[in-house]
């Protein structure tokens, strides 16, 4: 078995099915998916010589990032790299897709490129417990938490998502806000929308009040075009509305042209939230109200988690809870009283 039988058999030329086993750019997810497919089917491994192994003890570490347009991992990205550069390591930083496997192309990464460890920026559950065992290197999972996942081996550093949405809630609860809308992530997949939600759910019952999942949330990837579309229909369904949390700012940027596109103003007609708290979010306009995830302490305490196992200085498994900020901006009016609410919904940060 050679790279001309996985070629025949994937459907694919030989120079593509040599970029996707060398991890060229310019492939499509498609192809790329395909060919790994076959390749995983038929178990076929590339000829290691001698040159490969003179380098392997020089690879570099891996950065995986789960989607394309995620701003909060861009901001991760350029920190972690810095991180890197200031240990003397080198990284190298591989995009799926975010309805791909992750893991797979980790998987397939660690046999042909014997990366020092990798760092994954999202991530599937479930791509993870059926194939996470197969990599050798370290790893370490960022703005996901792995501790109930059951997996030796796998550090994570993430945000309370459960609570950082339950105090979007509250936020929008004490400005008089109780038609809400909710947009973005898949919960099928992701578990970090599945928590978010929970966070929503549970903060409607803390006030007494049912939150109706099938009317006020509508799932959606995370791109300013989803958000956009998700809002169009959400606002549609639900055009008695009074806010919007969107689990994303750039969800929430395509949400405020969706609004606009509507002939509602924000936040006259309709408040709304974001996640994330990236830089864009306060040159928007009006300036976006968002929880804000420390980028920063995310990438560092991972980088050094991560550097640490691979230099054989760490202690197991960790798993760490990131402190958040809600940040209080222009895009939510309060409904309630002047009296009651006038500093509670005024612009500010709350931590």
């Amino acid at each position: 078995m050679d790279i001309r039988d996985i070629a025949r058999l994937s459907g694919y030329s030989v120079g593509t099915v040599s970029r996707v086993l060398n991890d060229h750019p310019g492939v499509s997810d498609r192809a790329r998916e395909r060919v790994l497919a076959v390749v995983r089917e038929v178990g076929y491994e590339p000829n290691t010589n001698a040159r490969h192994l003179k380098t392997r003890s020089r690879a570099s570490f891996a950065i995986m990032v789960k989607g394309m347009q995620n701003l909060l991992f861009n901001d991760i990205i350029e920190k972690a790299e810095g991180l890197f550069a200031e240990a003397d390591e080198e990284v190298r930083v591989h995009f799926v897709d975010e309805d791909a496997d992750e893991v797979a192309r980790a998987v397939h990464l660690d046999r042909i490129r014997h990366p020092k460890g990798f760092l994954f920026l999202g991530g599937d559950p479930s791509n993870f417990r059926e194939g996470f065992g197969q990599i050798e290197a370290p790893c370490v999972l960022l703005t996901n938490t792995a501790e109930d996942w059951g997996l030796k081996g796998l550090s994570s550093f993430s945000t309370d998502d459960v609570e950082a949405a339950g105090s979007v809630i509250d936020h929008l609860w004490e400005c008089g806000h109780r038609r809400i809308g909710v947009l973005g992530g898949n919960r099928k997949v992701s578990e970090v929308s599945e928590h978010r939600l929970a966070g929503v759910v549970r903060a409607f019952e803390s006030h007494g009040a049912h939150f109706d999942v099938d009317r006020w949330y509508e799932p959606c990837r995370f791109s300013m075009g989803a958000g956009y579309e998700a809002a169009m229909r959400l606002l549609e369904r639900a055009d008695d509305l009074t806010a919007i949390f969107a689990f994303g700012d750039v969800i929430a940027l395509g949400a405020l042209r969706a609004a606009t596109d509507r002939g509602l103003r924000v936040p006259l007609d309709i408040s709304l939230v974001g996640f994330d708290g990236v830089d864009v979010s306060q040159y928007s306009v009006p300036r976006l109200t968002t929880v804000r995830q420390d980028a920063g302490l995310l990438a560092r305490r991972g980088v050094e988690s991560l550097i640490a196992a691979a230099r054989g200085e760490g202690a197991g498994a960790v798993h760490e809870s990131v402190p958040f900020r809600l940040l209080r901006r222009e895009s939510v009016l309060s409904l309630a009283p002047a009296s009651a609410t006038a500093d509670v919904c005024a612009k500010g940060e709350r931590s």
